[in-house]
C-alpha cells in the first residue's frame, strides 16, 4: 500500500499536535500553533503535510511557501523565525527495525518530493532536521545535497555541582568575579523581551548587520508559548546589559530539554567580566534546578567566532543535518546575494534605521 500525502487544515490540528507529540523528533516548533504563528510573519503559505498509509498517518512535514519574483521556494523551517530546524516527524520511527525504518522514511521523502514538484515546481528547497533524526540518506536518494549542522548540549541529570565543575576553571572565575562586581540575573517577562529585542538591534548595528527577526512575532510567540518560554536579564547598576530568551521543552516527547533561544548580547559598554558568563550560568542552573536534563544552546557550534565563548561551558557537540536542493539560477542567486547584494542591503537599511529613530 503505497503513502498518500494530504495537506491539513485547521480541523486536523489536534491530530497534527497529537503526532508530534508522540514522535521523537516533534519539537516545539512543529506545533501547529507556533506553525501558524510563523506564517503570519514570514509572508509565506504553510503546507502542513500528513502522509497516510491507508487510514495510518506515518509522518508530518510541515513546508512554508514563498514566491519571489520568477523563484518559487520552499523552506522548513522559514527564515526569519529564529526556529533552528523544523523538517519531518515520522510515526513510531524508533519502534520499527532498522530495514522498515529506511524503507518508511524514503517512501515518504519520495512522495513529499513529489508533492514539491507537481505542486511548486521549486526553485529552492531548504529543509532543517531536528536533532532527534540524524538520518538524511532518504533525502540523499531523492536529489538533496546534505549539510552537518552543529548545536551545543549539555547534561544537566548529574546535577548542578557537577556541571560546575565542569566549566573551564577561568569561565567558573569570571563568573564569581561577575557577583563580586555587582552584576545580577533576574527572571523577565514580555516586556524584557522587548528590551532583550532592542539590545540585540544595538549590538548587530555595531556589526553592520540586521535583526532579520520581526519584533511582533517574537511577542507573538511570547503570548502564545508563555508556559515555555524563560526570560532572564543581566542587571549592572540597576540598568539592563544583556539577556536571554530560553525555550523550556523544545522536546514535545519528552519534555526534557531547555534551550538557549535568543539573546546573550554584548553590552554597549565594556563590563569586565562579561555579564553574559553569569547569566548563560543562571539559565543553565535554573534548567536544571526544574527538573530538565539537557541544556541546548541552538545555533552557535557551527559559528567560528562563537563556538569559542560557549565551549567554556564543556557542552557535548550536537549534530545534526540541513539538506539543500536548486536550480541553477536560484543557486547562482542565491551567492550572488551572500557576496555582494545582503552587505549593502544591510547598510542601506542600518542607514535607514538610524535616521528614523
Amino acid at each position: 500500500m503505497s503513502i498518500e500525502i494530504r495537506v491539513a487544515s485547521e480541523k486536523d490540528a489536534s491530530l497534527w499536535d497529537r503526532l508530534v507529540e508522540s514522535s521523537p523528533h516533534g519539537t516545539i516548533f512543529h506545533t501547529w500553533k507556533w506553525l501558524k504563528i510563523a506564517e503570519k510573519h514570514t509572508n509565506s503559505r504553510l503546507y502542513s503535510l500528513i502522509g497516510y498509509k491507508g487510514t495510518e498517518p506515518v509522518g508530518i512535514f510541515p513546508l512554508f511557501f514563498q514566491k519571489k519574483t520568477f523563484l518559487k521556494m520552499v523552506f522548513s523551517p522559514p527564515p526569519h523565525t529564529a526556529i533552528p530546524y523544523l523538517g519531518p516527524v515520522l510515526v513510531n520511527y524508533n519502534k520499527l527495525k532498522q530495514h522498515k525504518k529506511e524503507n518508511s522514511f524514503l517512501e515518504f521523502q519520495k512522495e513529499v518530493d513529489r508533492f514539491l514538484k507537481d505542486k511548486f515546481r521549486a526553485d529552492y528547497v531548504y529543509i532543517s532536521l531536528p536533532p532527534g533524526l540524524s538520518e538524511p540518506r532518504p533525502f540523499k536518494w531523492t536529489g538533496y545535497e546534505v549539510e552537518p549542522a552543529y548545536g551545543y548540549l549539555n547534561d544537566l541529570s548529574n546535577g548542578i555541582d557537577n556541571l560546575w565543575k565542569n566549566f573551564e576553571r577561568k569561565l567558573r572565575g569570571d563568573i564569581e568575579r561577575g557577583k563580586r562586581r555587582g552584576i545580577t540575573v533576574e527572571e523577565g517577562d514580555k516586556e524584557e523581551v522587548g528590551v532583550i529585542y532592542d539590545l540585540l538591534l544595538d549590538r548587530y548595528a555595531e556589526q553592520n548587520k540586521m535583526v532579520t527577526v520581526p519584533k511582533e512575532y517574537l511577542l507573538d510567540v511570547y503570548d502564545s508559548f508563555f508556559q515555555n518560554i524563560k526570560v532572564f536579564v543581566a542587571k549592572y547598576k540597576g540598568e539592563t546589559v544583556s539577556g536571554l530568551i530560553d525555550i523550556h521543552g523544545t522536546d514535545i516527547h519528552n519534555r526534557d530539554r531547555a534551550a538557549t533561544w535568543i539573546g546573550n548580547p554584548r553590552p554597549k559598554f565594556k563590563i569586565t567580566p562579561s555579564p553574559n558568563d553569569l547569566l548563560t550560568w543562571e539559565a543553565m542552573k535554573y534548567a536544571c534546578e526544574h527538573g530538565f536534563k539537557y541544556y541546548e544552546t541552538i545555533g552557535t557550534a557551527g559559528d567560528e567566532r562563537l563556538h569559542n565563548y560557549y565551549s567554556k561551558f564543556n557542552p557535548e557537540l550536537l549534530i545534526r543535518f540541513s539538506v539543500k536542493k536548486t536550480s541553477f539560477m536560484s543557486e547562482l542567486l542565491e551567492n550572488t546575494y551572500l557576496m555582494l547584494l545582503k552587505p549593502v542591503y544591510n547598510k542601506l537599511l542600518l542607514k535607514i534605521r538610524k535616521t528614523a529613530r
